[in-house]
């Protein structure tokens, strides 16, 4: 399966901007662009890891739980 690429905009707006088959290639160009973005660039670049583009944006739609906080 590939990893997918995107930056996520305000309102939830999807923008692919690559596609890589191997985690260190996606994960390095993310942080790249991380690394290059100006301060106050809107939208985060995230890696999705899905069979295809469709199940990738499905899975970057999703609001996600938080994880159990630390001992209480």
């Amino acid at each position: 399966m590939p990893y997918y690429l995107y930056r996520i905009m305000p309102l939830g707006v999807l923008r692919k901007l690559d596609q890589f088959d191997r985690f260190a290639e996606a994960s390095a160009r993310a942080k790249a662009l991380r690394a290059a973005d100006a301060p106050g660039t809107p939208g985060r670049v995230k890696v999705m890891f899905a069979e295809n583009e469709l199940q990738a944006e499905d899975l970057l739609g999703q609001v996600r739980e938080a994880g159990p906080a630390g001992d209480d």
